[in-house]
């Protein structure tokens, strides 16, 4: 190894043993249809190995946002990968596509090979959970670009879905219902004014809350949504769906609506985790906003027939996920959404 690269602040025996340490960990998200192993310039996957007659490839890349900086205040790394995957799958969800493999990357001060194992196990209960493979990814040490300690986190998500299946909206009518899947929490989004609360109210993260701990609460990771809803497209027609994330009901529910439709929900119709109650005394912020900001209660929505709406119920139940009827399509109100108890 140069000496030169070692002095200048890079350690490559590190990022050795961080590959080393994550090798076990990727190896349980492995399908049938990667080709090849960790390690090479590109990552390979198989499509003419799928049941398809004519997929189409979906997808998605994001991050984790401010919630990495609770994370590593704190030093707990290993759950923060999963909202990494959960982020990039939830979305290309949304069309029906199925997920098959993700990449991450890892930019850092340092290469610790025990955080970066941390971060890659989270990463790897995601994809296995979701049936995704982990086939690549990046960590890069730069310590003249991050203070010590600090790393940030992305990933890329590719999905495939029939042709014939492929979920745009455009099927949405008039009459329609709109079901919300829970969130476990504030998810990954709004990060940012939930650690400044944190901060103005000195409350010790330790201490038992709702059951758990502040801390636990707010790191709970990023509901994933894959198993559920391909379940429920099996037995279903969907319409539509949405991911609740930034920009909480007011910017995401509307996505997708045909023109001439507006989304029209009832805020009383799902329950709302503690923690939104918690943050809205702190904040002092009217309800509208929080809706503006967060999940309140409900991480995704499916929109389907009237008649399906029990049978839809009831296998989300089945897959373990509490689900609602929040809502109706109904004609343009001059509005993309209307909130019920909020407006």
């Amino acid at each position: 190894m140069s000496k030169a690269y070692e002095q200048s602040g890079v350690d490559i025996h590190a990022g050795y043993e961080a590959v080393e340490r994550m090798s076990s960990h990727v190896q349980r998200t492995m399908r049938k249809e990667v080709l090849g192993g960790l390690g090479g310039f590109g990552a390979t996957f198989d499509l003419s190995q799928l049941n398809m007659t004519a997929p189409v490839l979906v997808s998605g890349t994001d991050g984790v946002g401010t919630k990495l900086k609770l994370a590593i205040d704190h030093d707990k790394h290993d759950t923060i990968g999963i909202d990494a995957v959960a982020m990039c799958v939830n979305d290309i969800l949304t069309t029906g596509a199925e997920p098959l493999y993700f990449l991450d990357y890892i930019a850092t001060n340092k290469v610790v090979p025990e955080v970066i194992e941390q971060i890659v196990k989270g990463i790897s209960d995601g994809c296995e959970e979701t049936n995704t493979a982990l086939i690549g990814g990046e960590t890069a040490e730069m310590g003249e670009m991050y203070h010590e300690g600090e790393y940030d986190l992305a990933g890329f998500a590719v999905g495939a879905v029939e042709k014939a299946d492929y979920i745009d909206g455009s099927a949405i009518e008039e009459g329609q219902a709109i079901i919300g899947l829970a969130s476990n929490g504030i998810h990954s989004n709004g990060y940012s004014l939930v650690r400044k609360l944190i901060k103005e109210s000195g409350i010790n993260l330790n201490e038992t809350f709702d059951g758990s701990t502040y801390l636990e609460t707010f790191l709970a990771p990023t509901q994933l949504y894959v198993k559920p809803i391909l379940a429920l497209k099996k037995a279903v027609q969907i319409k539509g769906m949405n991911h609740i994330t930034g920009g909480g009901f007011y910017e995401n529910i509307p996505r997708g609506l045909p023109e001439g439709l507006t989304a029209k929900i009832n805020i009383q119709s799902f329950p709302t985790p503690k923690v939104f109650d918690w943050l809205q005394q702190q904040a002092r912020i009217q309800i509208d906003e929080m809706y503006n900001v967060f999940n309140m209660g409900i991480g995704y929505t499916v929109i389907v027939e009237q008649k399906d709406v029990e049978q839809a119920i009831e296998i989300l139940k089945q897959q373990g996920i509490s689900a609602y009827k929040i809502g109706d399509v109904i004609a343009n109100q001059d509005k993309p959404i209307i909130l019920e108890g909020v407006e």
